[in-house]
């Protein structure tokens, strides 16, 4: 059996990893390490809960050089806010052992102490394109230092539109940077991307092209738009830990409600919500503390939540892609789950023809509880101090499925946008123009990004019109 020392992970890192229960490489890790270690650029295919995340962080942390402030020297670039925090929480108590301070950066939470925290001094930023972008304009970093670059979940960026700040990104890094590509699918822009930003990558391939349906259990429902709230409360009550998708975040808020009005403990997820929301109700669900998350589409890639069983599609996915990717976050590690679409009559057609660009085929037909099969299921019930406005109970009105029918209540909006960002762009540090250089052979770092005493050398030494683009 290999061991993280065979991949060549540092004795302190693989110290660090038993002590958190981790002593076997993953497939994905066993496969790409060796190269990142080597400095070496990769391309990597492997589905989210592969291990990934270990698979580039522990090659980057052994790699990365003592940062000066403002100019971090690895940078790691994800899609969405609960992704990066997810990687930061994975890679930061790893970074301390080489005694590296790593840091996330995404939007959604003050910029003063994401300005303070550059000024101090990163080594390792992980970051989402937007934010990052918005910081680099406002001269508060430069990558000009950065030689090690990681894209974690390249074909979501893409389906974000995320491609142009992406290139923009990396044209600011250094030109002799190590790549790294993660990426469930290779094709597209990504496939420009290996082409346009790497440099004779290694090409891994790990677990299937793409998820699965045949690991899944499949139902459509038909029912009235009247039922829906009713019916997915009894899912949950069923199947236990779940995760239901909503089309938009006041759907989501008005199921989370909902539920929460049933008795059943459920937390909501959208871009709405500010950051220190959306990490508390990820933390609860994955700690186990409510038995359902409401979410839209934000969360449907590159969160790897474990033990779920069911995802409920109480809206419809706008497409096939949609529909795995949303349906992916069930039956994760060979583990099997449930995926229950509530139909409407009018959306057969649409539901139809996602059936077919999934490849299933699937009868529609009324919900049946006794088909689902058993889970154990732990209840955890709301919290009796939430309140729910001037809406209330008949305990004696039930609907057909045995749970309360609620036919007329108060909505309350929530989630008022935030306060307006900062308006004042302070000024940490001046981005430089460099030439492009062709890409010599990086097997061995020691010599680059030395830097003389004077920082102010850089600019005679360098000219950044045209950066690294390959």
């Amino acid at each position: 059996m290999v061991s993280f020392v065979d991949l060549g992970v540092s004795n302190r890192l693989v110290k660090a990893l038993a002590d958190q229960g981790i002593s076997e490489p993953f497939e994905v890790q066993t496969e790409s390490i060796p190269d990142g270690m080597l400095g070496n650029d990769l391309c990597c295919r492997a589905p989210t809960g592969s291990g990934k995340t270990l698979a580039f962080g522990l090659p980057l942390i052994q790699r990365t050089r003592k940062a000066e402030p403002g100019f971090p020297t690895s940078l790691i670039l994800t899609p969405t806010r609960e992704l990066a925090e997810q990687i930061y929480q994975v890679l930061d108590p790893l970074s301390r052992e080489l005694d590296l301070y790593t840091f996330a950066v995404y939007g959604g939470v003050s910029y003063n102490k994401q300005f303070k925290a550059l000024d101090r001094g990163v080594d390792i930023l992980v970051a989402c394109p937007g934010r990052l972008i918005d910081l680099l304009d406002r001269g508060a970093i430069s990558l000009e230092d950065t030689d090690i670059v990681v894209l974690d979940e390249a074909d979501r960026m893409a389906d974000m539109g995320f491609m142009q700040p992406v290139c923009q990104i990396l044209d600011e890094c250094h030109n002799q940077r190590q790549t790294i590509l993660f990426s469930a699918t290779l094709d597209d822009e990504v496939g420009d991307l290996v082409r346009d930003y790497q440099h004779n990558p290694v090409t891994i391939e790990v677990g299937p092209k793409e998820v699965s349906m045949d690991s899944m259990t499949h139902y459509f429902w038909l029912m009235p738009n009247s039922k829906k709230s009713v019916i997915t409360s009894e899912i949950i009550r069923k199947c236990g830990r779940s995760i239901v998708f909503c089309r938009t975040r006041r759907g989501s808020d008005r199921v989370g409600e909902d539920l929460n009005h049933d008795g059943l403990a459920a937390q909501t997820l959208h871009g709405g919500l500010s950051q220190k929301q959306r990490d508390r109700a990820m933390q609860k669900f994955q700690h186990g503390e409510c038995m359902a998350l409401i979410a839209t589409d934000v969360a449907a890639r590159g969160i790897d939540i474990e033990g779920v069983n069911c995802v409920i599609h109480y809206d419809p996915p706008e497409n096939g892609k949609a529909y795995k990717h949303r349906s992916g976050r069930t039956a994760r590690g060979g583990s099997s789950g449930i995926i229950i679409s509530l139909v409407q009559k009018p959306q057969k057609k649409s539901f139809s023809k996602i059936q077919r660009d999934v490849g299933i085929n699937v009868e529609f037909k009324p919900p049946e509880f006794a088909e689902l099969p058993e889970f154990e299921v732990e209840f955890i019930g709301a919290s009796r101090r939430r309140s729910f406005g001037s809406r209330h109970r008949n305990d004696d009105n039930r609907g057909h499925y045995g749970r309360r029918n609620r036919s007329s209540r108060n909505r309350t909006q929530s989630n008022k946008k935030s306060q307006s960002q900062r308006k004042d762009k302070p000024q940490y540090n001046k981005k430089k123009p460099r030439n492009t250089h062709s890409r010599p052979n990086r097997g061995d770092k020691s010599n680059r990004g030395k830097k003389a005493n004077n920082r102010s050398s850089r600019s005679s030494s360098k000219n950044r019109t045209n950066r690294g683009r390959r």
